[in-house]
């Protein structure tokens, strides 16, 4: 399938929308003036990537300059968009930000766009897998539309399905709720992810068909009594409950988006308030409760099982207490108890805190597993394409984060926040730093990326000082300057 003339004619549609001013080469107004250079950035910039860059309205991962390579989770075609952050909900929330400060209409029109690609690719189970393919020929997933075959997985892993119904609830209160197709969209997502959730409160991995959500006893988290290497697996993971990559936050996330959106009253006789989404949250919260391990390690795993033990996901993600994930659970059992104004949700933090502390690696850093009980930090060795456990951490495989950054200072400062009821302060955007991002855009309105050798989302093949486009920076950027265009 060529698209070259799907792509002129997207290219076409926004030129319309897209004031001429826009599209012509200009300086930045004075530097006394500074919102004002901001808000020509944002339509140089926004115009740029909507014009040039999106396919059918989405975007995938990074681009190279002359757009010919182009990058999600491994190599995209040409007829590919992404799901998985930051691809076509992260830019799409960077598109609607900019409307919101700057209430340029083709802004809306191109966060809209970025809302109907996904709309394309959700699921029959309802909601999305990490990509979505406009090509017939090279759709593997089942679509709501009727088009596509293969797999009908709706996930939640790496925040895919939560990305897309956050950009689709903003987009369909941008509308009034009044985007038919944007409308059913989000309550078919909802409902099939509200579906899901375990009565522990709990949430799988995903679902394929019909949620998997079955009845099981509620039991608090234990350390297993068989010996957790060799025992005790389980090959459908997927279908446990899971706090992997940052699920408790993100969940939590778009359970709140939601509550607020749909469960106050609506500025539309068309919508009575909806009180499932603070009721999910809150029992979301409980299961964080539950999910906290006993001492010697008061903390979280990345998958439990039925019976509330750590277990093995992917064969190089061990049965383990898992830092990264329990640092994740920190923040989110704050956000649940300021939202619900229940302190009960922070009563687990000390202990996970210095846990954590005590768990410190050397250079600062945290071990991203440590072994059940022993607290022993956890590695795996490879040879092909076996893992072995090992405390040995000189030859780590290089596709995981195997170590990551602590923030427990961080993480102790919100608590002393949330213990004595202030709200977090948040730091506002600089002039210096607008300044920079003004300067950082280049002759096309572009703002090019030049590989260092740092981790990407995707690890995406780059040479060292190799440039590219960056839908991550774009869409931060972005966020900033509409950030400080409202900013007093």
């Amino acid at each position: 399938m060529n698209i070259q003339p799907l792509a002129s004619s997207c290219r076409v549609l926004f030129r319309t929308l897209i004031p001429a001013a826009v599209l012509c080469c200009s300086t930045f107004g004075s530097a006394q003036d500074l919102k004002t250079d901001a808000r020509q950035a944002i339509s140089k910039a926004a115009g740029y990537y909507v014009r040039e860059v999106a396919v059918h309205g989405g975007y995938v991962y990074y681009y190279s300059p002359d757009l010919k390579k182009r990058h999600g989770e491994g190599p995209a075609t040409a007829t590919q968009i992404w799901v998985q952050p930051p691809g076509t909900p992260t830019v799409g929330l960077a598109l609607l930000d900019a409307y919101e400060a700057t209430q340029e209409p083709w802004l809306l029109e191109a966060a809209t766009a970025a809302a109907e690609a996904l709309i394309y690719g959700q699921l029959q189970s309802g909601a999305w897998t990490n990509s979505i393919d406009f090509n017939p020929r090279g759709q593997t997933a089942q679509y709501r539309n009727g088009k596509g075959k293969g797999r009908n997985f709706s996930t939640l892993d790496d925040g895919i399905s939560q990305a897309a119904l956050q950009l689709l609830m903003r987009i369909d209160k941008a509308h009034m709720f009044r985007h038919p197709a944007v409308r059913d969209a989000v309550q078919t997502g909802l409902d099939a992810m509200l579906a899901a959730q375990f009565d522990n409160g709990a949430f799988p991995q995903g679902w394929d068909e019909t949620p998997v959500a079955v009845t099981q006893p509620i039991k608090k988290a234990s350390f297993p009594e068989y010996d957790w290497r060799t025992e005790g697996r389980i090959r459908e993971y997927w279908d446990m409950y899971t706090l992997n990559d940052g699920a408790a936050g993100t969940i939590a996330q778009t359970l709140l988006v939601a509550d607020r959106i749909y469960g106050t009253p609506s500025t539309t006789a068309e919508l009575q308030p909806d009180l499932r989404y603070r009721k999910a949250l809150q029992r979301l919260g409980e299961f964080l409760i539950l999910a906290q391990l006993p001492e010697p390690q008061p903390a979280w795993a990345q998958q439990y099982s039925f019976q509330m033990h750590p277990i093995w996901a992917r064969r190089f993600e061990p049965a383990a207490v898992a830092s990264r994930e329990s640092q994740d659970v920190i923040r989110t059992l704050m956000k649940i108890a300021a939202v619900t104004e229940d302190d009960r949700y922070l009563k687990p933090i000390p202990a996970a805190l210095q846990y954590l502390q005590r768990s410190l690696l050397p250079d600062g850093r945290l071990s991203r597993y440590y072994e059940l009980q022993s607290n022993r930090p956890l590695y795996m060795s490879r040879s092909g394409k076996n893992y072995s456990l090992t405390y040995d951490d000189r030859d780590l495989p290089n596709h995981y984060g195997w170590k990551i950054q602590s923030e427990i200072a961080e993480l102790t400062a919100a608590y002393t926040d949330a213990v004595q009821h202030r709200s977090p302060t948040t730091a506002r955007i600089s002039p210096a730093e607008v300044q920079q991002i003004l300067n950082d855009l280049d002759d096309s309105h572009r703002w090019l990326s030049r590989y260092d050798g740092e981790p990407l989302s995707g690890q995406p093949k780059f040479a060292d000082g190799e440039q590219y486009l960056n839908s991550d920076v774009f869409s931060r950027n972005l966020t900033k300057l509409s950030e400080f265009i409202l900013s007093e």
